[in-house]
């Protein structure tokens, strides 16, 4: 998959972008609160959830501190499909903290800056300028950003122990920013293994799991990908998060919740900072086993039952009663009424 900037636009002004940056850490903070009122996920799968949801609000920080008094350079967003930054800014953030060393060496003395900043201020009794504005926000960039933060196009969980009450033995966890759509998935497997220690075995699971489970595909297509290519792991339970898109004012989207939002801001029936995030939970288990191969090769997979498909709306309340109004078809097929979470 080939990305370029051209899958995303650039907001019109800094102002837009310290209002962007605003809204996507609140949301966020909202929606992960509200996933564990809800109990959508288990107590487990919300620790997880949120460790992930903490490097995306850490990464996009990041890019606010970046890009906030850079004349030259815009962050990237893509309003088509996921109200996130693009993928490359991701990619973007982990090259350059890759390379911190020789951007610190270049830059300005923090000394020399504080003597100037103070000298501008209290003598000059003027503004700082803007390129003086950069130089800090860089120094902050690049002395406080950690790459190991930064929410990587695939990012492996640990395999833990299942929660207490589950039939299988094992959970692991991981994430992955689809780059076709530019949204953050989160991905859960339960599974049993046919060995003494998995830790023993963890490498194979974590490279077949890169290699096999890093993009948006039919859930069933991947579970079976997982099963064929892992002969000790018998997975039982897999469930997906497919989290986005942000339905906001600078969506361009053909979405129908975008479209009711953007048309109630147009017609001043609801403020501008107005928002909805839409969730989707997908589940596919493991009906009974078969084994298949020959008579000394012979290996056990799972006979997968259909994929249960569940979708969730969280907004305020304003909006909620706005898309009643305007998208019933959507609200009623939902897995439970739209949720509630506070305005901007």
């Amino acid at each position: 998959m080939i990305v370029t900037p051209l899958d995303s636009a650039i907001l019109d002004s800094k102002e837009q972008y310290v209002f962007y940056h605003k809204m996507i850490d609140f949301t966020l903070k909202e929606l992960i609160v509200a996933v564990q009122e809800k109990q959508i996920l288990n107590q487990q799968e919300v620790l997880l959830f949120k460790q992930y949801c903490d490097l995306l609000l850490y990464s996009i920080e990041a890019m606010r501190v970046k890009y906030m008094y850079d004349e030259e350079e815009n962050m990237k967003v893509d309003l088509t499909d996921s109200g996130f930054p693009n993928y490359l800014e991701f990619r973007y953030l982990f090259n350059d903290l890759g390379l911190r060393e020789d951007y610190l060496g270049k830059l300005t003395s923090t000394t020399v800056l504080k003597e100037e900043f103070l000298d501008t201020l209290m003598r000059k009794k003027e503004p700082v300028s803007k390129r003086k504005l950069f130089q800090a926000a860089s120094i902050v960039y690049y002395t406080s950003a950690k790459k190991e933060y930064i929410f990587n196009r695939f990012v492996q969980g640990k395999i833990i122990e299942a929660p207490q009450g589950f039939e299988e033995d094992y959970l692991v966890s991981w994430s992955f920013y689809d780059v076709s759509h530019n949204r953050p998935y989160i991905c859960y497997m339960y599974f049993n293994y046919d060995g003494k220690d998995v830790q023993d075995y963890k490498d194979e699971i974590y490279k077949v799991l890169k290699n096999a489970a890093d993009r948006d595909m039919n859930l069933d297509t991947m579970a079976y990908a997982i099963d064929k290519r892992l002969p000790k792991v018998f997975p039982k339970t897999i469930k997906r998060v497919d989290l986005g898109p942000l339905h906001n004012v600078f969506a361009k989207d053909e979405n129908k919740v975008t479209h009711a939002i953007l048309k109630g801001i147009a017609n001043k029936e609801v403020p501008l900072e107005s928002y909805a995030f839409s969730f989707k939970l997908d589940e596919v288990k493991s009906g009974s086993e078969f084994r298949e191969g020959g008579f000394f090769s012979k290996q056990t997979f799972q006979r997968w039952d259909p994929v249960f498909k569940q979708r969730y709306v969280f907004a305020p309340h304003r909006i909620i009663q706005l898309l009643y109004n305007k998208t019933p078809e959507i609200m009623n097929k939902l897995a439970m009424p739209p949720i509630q979470i506070s305005q901007l």
